[in-house]
């Protein structure tokens, strides 16, 4: 079967999207078919792909990180420079 005539699982609108094509606000749909993402215009039939960006991976932080990352603390001495008599 081809994937001009098969129906969209679910069409969600998308907020606030502007059409490229008729400028119009709030007539855009977000649906997939197979395993691509589509976005049409219900005012004028325009129609692309959307291609999704990979998500890039979060940075570390304290409160996201695991035990297999963490490093080994070590104390460290201060000397006082030669000739400083503080």
């Amino acid at each position: 079967m081809s994937e001009e005539f098969e129906k969209p699982v679910k069409r969600r609108f998308i907020a606030g999207a502007v059409c490229p094509r008729c400028s119009e606000m709030d007539k855009i749909v977000n649906y997939k078919m197979g395993d691509k993402n589509y976005r049409e215009c219900v005012a004028c039939g325009f129609k692309d792909e959307i291609r999704l960006q990979a998500t890039a991976r979060e940075l570390d932080t304290r409160v996201n990180k695991t035990k297999e990352r963490e490093v080994e603390e070590t104390a460290v001495k201060i000397l006082q420079p030669p000739g400083d008599k503080n």
